[in-house]
């Protein structure tokens, strides 16, 4: 669910500090874009959407939450609008809790 790797990889190039604004951010703007995505009707937005939150759990080591977003968004790609973005919720949910809970355990 998390590469904890790469996680350890980030903090260690960018430092403590800045990590810990890193996840800040990335944690504000992935509820933003999450509890928007359910509400989107547009293959674009979809696309658009599930494009950003892919990047962004790539960096942070949301590797199964990236790769459903990845599927979504080729098939929003394509034109589609079914795509399952309840299947994204459900896993930056879960992706999220994990992190929250092994970041103290990895870093204290």
């Amino acid at each position: 669910m998390i590469d904890w790797t790469r996680v350890k990889d980030l903090r260690s190039e960018i430092g403590v500090e800045d990590f810990g604004e890193i996840v800040t951010v990335f944690l504000q703007e992935a509820d933003e874009v999450v509890s928007r995505l359910i509400t989107l009707t547009d293959a674009r937005s979809i696309e658009n959407d599930l494009h950003f939150l892919k990047g962004s759990a790539l960096n942070l080591g949301f590797a199964d939450l990236a790769l459903i977003c990845q599927s979504g968004e080729r098939r929003a790609a394509s034109g589609f609008t079914d795509v399952c973005t309840q299947a994204v919720v459900d896993s930056y949910q879960r992706s999220r809790s994990a992190f929250l809970g092994g970041i103290e355990a990895i870093f204290a």
